[in-house]
């Protein structure tokens, strides 16, 4: 049994065909990272269908782990117009917005006009998003829930496709302001990024430390990444995958019957998070080579898509648990 989509979808042959393309494309964008990146082939993974969701990833990770230039990469792979912001504790949200400027004309008038800030990409490396004050953080938030920004009540709509690539250091937490788990919220993913195997680590020495490094070519269009987006969107669910991922996400929340997470979780997922386990499992079956996704994509997502969303007790953290610990007993009990 298949739960019922509203929009009207195309013929199964449409579908196939359209699948085929896609996953050719999704083929050659695996190939063009790999030759830039290695060993993380987890993060490439989960950044892919981040965007293939349509969605925003939060990477999580210390520094040296090449955030940057996974963000970079996928920017030239995916032929979007990549920027970059720094963010600092005297970062203002003018700095990524924009502002207006009062211009003079020859003739003597004046009036304003409007200079974009470098929100206006379609992807946006928000590099250390927590060093930025609690007002800027706000500022891109809100831009990336809304796709518009407002500035002196004049309406401005970003770029489509618009995706956001924010990263953040678990070290040096001084000076820093976290994420509201509020805002935390408007990642599709939270991305953690660890040390890569020893191989890899011994390719990554041998390969970036000579007079040339390997560079990233595009191989996709904006227009190509929203057409296969659509394709996502337009997947059948199977009626098990909508059960598993509503019993795993009403599991995480307290006071649901499960003895386990009213003990350790103070609080749990919203509906949101089944929205978000519900795309990224559409999209990792394209990414896999399916055309419908399965209770093993749904185990696959549970920890990126469900951790960030989640808080435990004072008493579970005495305890030395984790969140990731409690996704994982959560994904055992299916």
């Amino acid at each position: 049994m298949t739960a019922i989509i509203k929009d009207a979808a195309p013929s199964e042959a449409d579908m196939v065909a359209e699948a085929e393309r896609a996953l050719a494309d999704i083929s050659r964008i695996r190939d063009g990272v790999g030759r830039v990146i290695f060993g993380q082939e987890s993060v490439i993974e989960r950044s892919l269908v981040a965007l293939l969701a349509g969605g925003h990833a939060l990477l999580v990770g210390v520094p040296g782990l090449a955030k940057t230039k996974l963000v970079e990469t996928l920017g030239i792979v995916l032929g979007l117009d990549a920027r970059r912001i720094q963010f600092t504790p005297d970062l203002m949200p003018s700095d990524i917005l924009g502002s207006e400027v009062l211009e003079q004309s020859e003739a003597g008038r004046r009036s304003f006009r409007f200079i974009p800030g470098p929100i206006f990409a379609q992807l946006l490396m928000a590099d250390e998003i927590n060093r930025a004050s609690p007002r800027t953080q706000s500022a891109l938030l809100q831009s990336m829930q809304e796709y518009h920004v407002t500035v002196a009540g004049q309406r401005h709509d970003l770029p489509s496709p618009f995706h956001v690539l924010a990263t953040q250091n678990p070290l040096e937490q001084e000076g820093t302001y976290p994420l509201p788990e509020a805002q935390l919220d408007r990642f599709l993913m939270q991305i953690d990024i660890l040390y890569p195997e020893l191989e890899a680590e011994r390719r990554i020495l041998l390969e970036t430390t000579g007079t040339e490094d390997a560079r990233a070519a595009n191989v996709l269009t904006p227009q190509r990444l929203k057409e296969i987006q659509l394709l996502i969107r337009r997947m059948p669910v199977p009626e098990s995958v909508v059960e598993t991922i509503l019993k795993l996400v009403r599991s995480a929340r307290p006071g649901q019957g499960n003895g386990d997470t009213d003990k350790h979780v103070a609080w749990g997922p919203g509906p949101r998070a089944s929205q978000a386990l519900t795309l990224c499992a559409r999209a990792r079956a394209l990414y896999e080579g399916r055309l419908a996704p399965s209770v093993d994509d749904v185990k696959a997502l549970a920890e990126p898509v469900l951790q960030h969303r989640m808080a435990l007790t004072f008493a579970a953290r005495a305890e030395g648990m984790t969140v990731r610990d409690a996704v994982a007993r959560l994904v055992k009990a299916l």
